[in-house]
């Protein structure tokens, strides 16, 4: 049997991609192993959900570190510690530094509520929707120290047609919770080929 990645969620928020990857690891789609949840606010949801699959988690508060360095250095040795190759964020609203960058180079995964290059940052949804955008989607991207300026791994969108922020919200979760674990599985895939 080959070896399943290792990997660790980092999670500011709801969980809702967490929960996806987690359920994809279970049922076989993706052929991998969360062995760490990570969240920048103890009152994250996601470690409500972490919890409740069984997964180890671990939150922090960047303000109580001297700096990004100090907490980023912190966050190596926790990652070394569980064995985890790949990090992949999901709702981790915080742009990584050099410390996890060169530690994890290429080795970092993010997804986007929007086709990147179009609406990075914050509040992507609300940005495509107040530009009168005619699609809206997602992007699964490398990481680089940029924000959401990493190579793009995968997208897909559709046509926005008028819809309320609701109904183009639920779109892109529907999205995100395929579109990440088939990204992630091709990814992890090809690196176990090597």
């Amino acid at each position: 049997m080959k070896n399943r990645t290792k990997m660790a969620v980092f999670a500011s928020g709801n969980g809702s991609n967490f929960q996806a990857l987690y359920e994809a690891t279970q049922d076989g789609r993706l052929d991998a192993d969360i062995v760490l949840v990570v969240a920048d606010k103890p009152s994250a949801f996601v470690l409500e959900r972490a919890k409740q699959a069984g997964v180890p988690a671990f939150s922090f508060t960047p303000r109580e570190y001297a700096s990004k360095q100090a907490y980023e250095s912190m966050l190596v040795e926790k990652l070394e510690g569980a064995g985890v190759e790949w990090l992949v964020l999901a709702g981790f609203m915080r742009l990584i530094g050099p410390v996890l960058l060169r530690t994890y180079e290429n080795r970092i995964v993010n997804i986007h509520p929007s086709v990147l290059p179009a609406f990075p940052g914050k509040d992507a949804i609300g940005q495509t929707l107040e530009a009168g955008a005619k699609e809206a989607g997602v992007t699964v991207h490398f990481v680089d120290e940029g924000m959401d300026t990493g190579a793009i791994i995968a997208q897909r969108s559709f046509a926005v047609d008028g819809s309320d922020r609701e109904t183009v919200e639920r779109k892109i979760h529907e999205i995100e919770h395929q579109l990440y674990p088939e990204s992630l599985q091709q990814l992890f895939s090809r690196q176990q080929s090597v």
